[in-house]
């Protein structure tokens, strides 16, 4: 008998090495009220589409293609799938406090095709203390840079003063400095440092730099 043959079959067993990773993370808030949104602000061959059930794929859709090769799909393995990202999304609108009127779709008119195209997507949610929380805002990368970001997070800030929310808060991963850059620009403030721990392929790990 070969004695490598048991080393061959267990070879086909052995996974990725994993390691747990910290990620540091901000909590950052805001009172809804001093977001405004501004009539005057145009955002040309943009549109903002309001909460329907039916477009359940359609924010999965961009919540994938946004996060997908992003740091926080590490952090949330779920954004690095497009069916993780469906279920995600099921599951955030079937929530208690889950709030329509906080949930927008950005779509790009597309002149060839005359269509309009899924590009960024916002989640509200009323959490069980009363505070609006912000749930994935996620820009394509082709698109990003035009300001859709920011007019998503206006509209969700309005959303939350109609519902009655008088604060609002997110979650960051602090390696992400251009949404931290956008979040304070429009006024959040940092309150509280936590840290996330997940399993990080070792591989995964050396290829992010931690």
């Amino acid at each position: 008998m070969d004695p490598t043959s048991n080393l061959h079959s267990l070879s086909a067993d052995i996974v990725d090495p994993v390691t747990l990773t910290y990620f540091k993370r901000y909590r950052m808030e805001i009172s809804p009220e001093d977001v405004r949104l501004n009539s005057a602000d145009a955002y040309e061959g943009y549109r903002f589409v309001s909460w329907r059930p039916e477009l359940i794929d359609a924010h999965a859709a961009v919540k994938f293609q946004s996060f997908r090769h992003e740091l926080d799909a590490n952090v949330f393995p779920c954004l690095g799938e497009a069916e993780g990202c469906r279920r995600l999304m099921i599951e955030i609108s079937k929530r208690d406090g889950f709030l329509g009127v906080a949930t927008w779709l950005a779509e790009y008119h597309d002149f060839e095709t005359d269509t309009y195209i899924p590009i960024g997507t916002v989640q509200g949610v009323c959490d069980r203390e009363g505070l609006g929380s912000i749930q994935n805002l996620g820009i394509v990368p082709e698109h990003r840079g035009q300001g859709i970001g920011s007019a998503l997070l206006k509209r969700a800030m309005e959303g939350f003063t109609k519902a009655g929310l008088d604060q609002a808060y997110l979650e960051v991963t602090a390696q992400n400095e251009a949404a931290i850059r956008l979040y304070l620009r429009l006024g959040f403030r940092i309150s509280k440092t936590v840290y996330k721990a997940v399993e990080v392929p070792v591989a995964n790990k050396h290829a992010l730099g931690l």
